[in-house]
């Protein structure tokens, strides 16, 4: 065993302090770091799991070119011949790099330094794009810059909590989970939730709104005429430091309750309850994420918050403020450092060019905006842009009209991909793919949504020919005869760009860490920017004013709602989005078996009544189609899904499910202000497939799924688990099973046929142990999954086990642990059912003290409580 190293979390905005020590057997342990301000030792489950996500199987560890394995130096010749030969023969315009959230700081800033600096095009965008580009134009309109004005702390401090298009429970769970806590200790805080769905935030919140989709800008247009006609506006803090008042509130004159209930499709009732409890509760936090964001309004959206926030005063202070929590880890830091294609580093519009072109010594700098995510792919598919390099990301599975941009991909002259896998949707398009570390291998900075610096630190070697992406971007740099790339490591990297926030600054900039400039990189530790290196640090901006315009005045925006987006005949509103337990395209969460169990196949949530309507039974598969693509998913009804709407996950990709790539049938509209495409506000007809069988399998190997209509592929403990539909039935399902696990006609094969009901039961057997068991049924497959994906681990010698197994459900001996709840400690629905009917567990910290389920993170607390719920009766009895 190796010494604890303290590192970041890789997943979302909330930036997590991680402990990472490596174990002598090659594993590594993973735990939360108690001194992090961020999280305080609390991991969600993905967080949890990411000693589980580092093992190299299916890394992609050498250079190729065109499917060739190659050196690094062919490769890295090949790539800036290739550039050199785009720019030299069509201009700068006529290349573009996608980058990523994933990217570190450091890899951020060379990137956009080599792009707008020496290459001289600003065609560097990235998926955070898709993610919180509104809330940067917002903030910009309002503040002048892109500042995020409070602190975590706030959270904890505020007397109402106000969750806008933001499941918080599941993907900022630890957030979430401080806030609770927070309540639990002064019962007086209050949550609201606005969201047309029911998430796990909206069950333990004090009052939902189940808002129409794109209601949100009538809604707070509603609220700020309330709050004007209540007297409640802080006229000191409007008239000193604020400009446009008058004319915002002419735009949200007759707004009255009566018609904000009518425009957001709510109960007048709830309407006036929420706006009488905003406006009477001075410390009130406004969180918005990405229902709000991925919007073709959601910069309108964003405004129309921070205008209430800002005619109260109720920003900068202890516990009050509007608060965009981000998607990505480093969103923050790819903010900071230019890395989106309408701003230069370090926080400057293209009105600094000159400036920041003196600070690089770069004669031939880009001055005006490049193409943004959306924009740059239909560029792309239209010829005009010839190279592309895309850097840790998948927008083949990503960007809205995804069908769209694989097509751009495959048309394009010059395809350059960075990433740890050669197997995504994205990686297969490539010309040339280069070798990327990934986390625990890279060394580096991130930015959370609170503005705190983290590093994140090595703690594996670089595997095969793998190199940093900071590495690689430099090496290209210099081939392509641009100085200014000589760097030995990211702290050279992080030093040049901390100087550069505070060249020629002196307070006339939001972002300014130049005091971080000498300091030790190797021990440094979270810290939250502004970091001056003449001093004069703080936590919030603009409690006393001190705004980033011209007049140092927030700018109010007059705002007109649009409609609300209703669904048309024949179709659904489709709305896209995260589950708990995975993260973007599952190249990291898709790995490990506990992340997987919780949803092992992407799902449609719709409403009993639209199932009904369109004649869908529950379980069965379902088509999604509009004129952009189709889509094939299981049904999950229920009441939590508003109706009218369909609520579909994005994570599942070609190698996963490839008929769940439910972004294709997204329009690629755009928010005119921000260009973040509305990855939430797709429609879609919807209709059951006619399926001949439908099957499940679990086994050691990986299963050749070619001849399947449908699958979806998980991994499971010692294997994988699958679900499979046939459209037409196979003819011989015993030959199907042998092709599919790879077995030759005279491998002897235990089935179970079940003529009535048509259902069969395949198995092989390897002395004791389970190679694979394949369940096929007219019906959605009735087999316990979580039980027959834990026979692989299991050795099967008794014949009474076999016949289980055969029959897909386990003995009155060995209990079936149910569907996944718990993924921290692998607790299964009928396990908490148990515990409440057998033991009394009737709350939620009941169960947790008996099964150690919801004590971790805290994330499948609400889950544990409908489980609860459903079984109190039975355990009064």
């Amino acid at each position: 065993m190796t010494s604890p190293v303290k590192t970041t979390c890789p997943y979302c905005g909330v930036g997590c302090g991680v402990i990472a020590t490596p174990q002598a057997d090659g594993s590594v342990a993973i735990a939360g770091d108690p001194d992090h301000p961020a999280n305080f030792g609390r991991l969600c489950s993905k967080g949890s799991a990411l000693g589980e996500t580092i093992s190299l199987e299916g890394r992609q560890l050498f250079p190729m070119i065109d499917g060739r394995r190659v050196g690094w130096n062919e490769a890295l010749d090949a790539a800036a011949a290739r550039l050199k030969s785009v720019i030299d023969e069509h201009g700068p315009d006529a290349m573009a790099l996608y980058g990523s959230g994933q990217l570190l700081t450091e890899d951020y800033y060379v990137a956009n330094k080599l792009m707008k600096g020496f290459i001289g095009t600003a065609n560097i965008d990235t998926n955070s794009r898709l993610c919180m580009a509104s809330s940067v134009a917002g903030h910009k309109r309002a503040f002048g810059t892109d500042t995020v004005p409070g602190c975590y702390e706030d959270l904890e401090l505020a007397d109402l909590i106000v969750l806008v298009g933001s499941n918080l429970a599941w993907c900022h769970p630890v957030l979430y989970q401080r806030i609770l806590a927070a309540r639990e200790k002064r019962p007086s805080m209050r949550i609201v939730v606005i969201d047309p769905r029911r998430t796990n935030a909206a069950e333990t919140a004090d009052l939902h709104l189940p808002i129409a989709t794109d209601g949100d800008v009538a809604l707070f247009s509603g609220l700020f005429a309330h709050m004007h006609n209540a007297g409640a506006f802080a006229s000191n803090y409007i008239a000193t430091h604020t400009s446009g008042f008058d004319d915002a509130l002419d735009a949200a004159e007759g707004w009255t309750i009566a018609r904000t209930a009518e425009a957001t499709g709510l109960d007048a009732a709830e309407v006036a309850a929420f706006f009488d409890m905003f406006t009477a509760t001075e410390k009130t936090v406004t969180v918005f994420s990405q229902g709000v964001n991925q919007s073709t309004s959601g910069t309108d959206k964003v405004n129309a918050i921070v205008n209430c926030h800002l005619a109260t005063g109720r920003i900068g202070r202890p516990g009050m403020g509007p608060f965009s929590v981000t998607g990505q880890p480093n969103a923050m830091g790819g903010r900071e450092v230019g890395g989106l294609a309408n701003m230069l580093a370090a926080h400057m519009d293209f009105d600094k060019a000159e400036l920041v072109a003196r600070f690089w010594n770069a004669a031939r700098i880009a001055t005006t905006p490049g193409l943004k995510a959306v924009d740059l792919f239909k560029a792309i598919a239209a010829g005009h842009i010839k190279a592309v390099w895309v850097m840790a990301t998948n927008p083949v599975v990503s960007l809205p009209d995804a069908d769209a941009a694989r097509s751009a991909l495959r048309a394009c002259d010059t395809v350059i991909v960075s990433d740890m896998f050669a197997t995504t949707d994205t990686a297969r398009q490539a010309h040339i793919f280069l070798p990327a570390a990934g986390w625990g291998e890279k060394n580096g900075t991130v930015t959370n949504s609170e503005r705190t610096i983290s590093r994140q630190r090595p703690f594996l070697a670089l595997p095969g020919e793998a190199r940093p992406d900071w590495w690689i971007i430099c090496e290209i740099a210099k081939r392509l005869g641009f100085d200014g790339f000589d760097f030995s490591s990211p702290a050279e990297i992080f030093a040049e760009y901390a100087e550069l926030t505070g060249f020629e600054n002196n307070g006339s900039r939001d972002l300014d860490i130049s005091g971080l400039a000498g300091r030790d990189y190797e021990t440094l530790s979270p810290v939250q920017w502004p970091i001056p290196a003449a001093g004069g640090r703080r936590r919030r901006f603009f409690a006393g004013g001190g705004f980033y315009t011209p007049d140092g005045k927030a700018r109010f925006v007059p705002l007109t709602p649009p409609p609300p987006r209703t669904s048309e005949p024949g179709q659904l509103l489709l709305n896209t989005g995260r589950v708990r337990d995975h993260w973007h395209t599952m190249t990291r969460t898709g790995r490990t078996p506990r992340l997987s169990a919780h949803y092992a196949e992407p799902f449609a949530e719709i409403h009993p009544e639209d199932a009904e309507h369109f004649a869908i039974r529950r379980t069965q598969l379902v088509r999604l189609e509009n004129r952009f693509g189709s889509a094939v998913v299981r049904a999950l009804v229920t009441e939590r899904q508003q109706k009218g709407s369909v609520f579909v996950p994005m994570h599942w990709t070609g190698e996963t499910a490839p008929t769940g790539r439910v972004n294709a049938l997204i329009p690629p509209h755009i928010d005119p202000a921000s260009g973040q495409p509305g990855l939430k506000m797709g429609r879609a007809s919807m209709s059951p497939v006619d399926v001949a069988l439908y099957g499940f399998a679990v086994s050691r190997e990986k299963p050749l799924l070619a001849g399947a209509d449908y699958w979806a592929l998980a991994p499971a403990d010692r294997g994988w688990r699958t679900e499979l539909a046939f459209f037409q039935r196979p003819g011989d399902v015993l030959s199907l099973a042998r092709s599919m696990f790879g077995l030759p006609e005279n491998v002897t094969l235990t089935t179970s046929i079940d003529a009535r009901s048509g259902r069969i039961s395949i198995a092989r057997f390897d002395l004791d142990r389970l190679t694979f068991a394949f369940y096929l049924s007219p019906d959605p497959v009735l087999v316990s999954r979580q039980w027959a994906a834990g026979q692989l681990s299991e050795t099967h010698a008794d014949p009474l086990q076999r016949t289980r197994i055969l029959s897909g459900r386990p003995g009155s001996d060995r209990p079936d642990p149910g569907p996944l709840v718990c993924s921290c400690f692998s607790v299964g629905a009928n396990q908490i059912a148990d515990a409440v009917t057998s033991e009394g567990c009737v709350t939620v910290d009941a169960v947790g003290a008996a099964l150690g389920a919801g004590t971790n993170c805290g994330s499948c607390r609400t889950e544990i409580r409908r489980i609860i719920e459903a079984h109190r009766l039975a355990a009064a009895q």
